[in-house]
């Protein structure tokens, strides 16, 4: 590339990161300005599991849902990563239709009959990625600094002001992008989990079809984050105690024995939801935008495909 190129990433959460990563590894110099790092992110508190969740349309995301599980089951073997294995049982009142993103997906098949709970009459099984995102974020940020990434917390004013400072900026603000970029497609959708003790389970569950809101077992290697909650348009990230005994009681019914788990921790979190997500160039006057948000629930699930798109934006301006 001769003289690396400047760029600047917007975010501290997984797209900003593997963005900046995927922009190191290519031999751009990056560097990451972020209001909120780690635990302060909306993925900090996301269930992350591959699954493409909340996201639309769906090719693109189906073809950014399958980069970015290829890059996870090339993280699967280092402890260090905090990415997991595990199969995975979607289940149905009544049979469906295979979803758009099966064919991205690792070993789908319909579910054996034996699998299904009292109840339930259909079901798909795959392999999925489970990301334990206080590992795999610590992970991340230790992966840019060994490329020399610079990482900041710090407030971007405005996107002008961030093509003050370079003339090519990535932008993975999230929910943030409403007043970054103006954006009122972009909304939030409330989604609670809570976490408790594993009583040794390592099967991922899921039920979008037969309840009030969205069903989800996610054994982690110490713990389950059970979920969950889709609620749009509600920004309140105070975790309500009804809906954390409602959760714990739907997951409870498909597994038994989270009934008396311990329960560690609650916690909201805000999916920045856009129809379509937004992954795009934006020419102006003083340099290059890519835009790169509006994930939904699939933020963890789509971040390196993002990551990789975005790179090729870049290449090709």
């Amino acid at each position: 590339m001769g003289a690396a190129l400047e760029v600047l990433v917007i975010g501290g959460g997984v797209a900003g990161l593997s963005a900046a990563i995927v922009l190191a590894e290519a031999g751009y110099d990056v560097r990451v300005a972020a209001r909120e790092l780690g635990e302060g992110t909306t993925s900090a508190v996301a269930a992350a599991f591959w699954y493409p969740y909340h996201a639309y349309p769906e090719d693109q995301v189906t073809r950014l849902a399958a980069v970015s599980l290829r890059r996870f089951q090339s993280l699967m073997d280092d402890p260090a990563t905090g990415v997991l294995r595990r199969d995975a049982l979607e289940i149905y009142p009544t049979p469906v239709p295979a979803p758009a993103w099966s064919t991205a997906a690792e070993r789908f098949a319909s579910a054996p009959p034996e699998l299904l709970p009292p109840g339930y009459g259909f079901g798909h099984a795959f392999t999925t990625a489970v990301i334990e995102t206080p590992v795999y974020l610590e992970w991340l940020q230790a992966r840019l600094r060994a490329l020399g990434v610079r990482v900041e917390r710090r407030a971007i004013a405005s996107l002008d002001d961030a093509l003050r400072e370079c003339p090519r900026v990535v932008h993975c603000a999230g929910l943030g992008a409403r007043e970054l970029a103006g954006d009122r497609l972009l909304h939030p959708v409330r989604g609670q989990v809570v976490r408790v003790e594993n009583p040794g389970l390592t099967r991922v569950w899921i039920d979008e079809h037969s309840g009030p809101a969205i069903t989800y077992i996610v054994p982690r290697s110490r713990d389950v984050v059970l979920g969950g909650s889709s609620e749009e348009h509600r920004e309140d990230r105070t975790p309500d105690p009804s809906m954390t005994r409602q959760i714990i009681d739907r997951c409870a019914a498909l597994e038994p024995r989270l009934a008396d788990a311990r329960v560690l921790s609650e916690a909201v979190g805000l999916r920045p939801a856009r129809t379509p997500l937004r992954l795009e160039l934006e020419a102006r006057e003083a340099g290059l935008i890519i835009h790169n948000y509006g994930h939904g629930g699939a933020g963890v699930t789509l971040s390196w495909g993002c990551a990789e798109a975005v790179l090729e934006l870049l290449q090709r301006n």
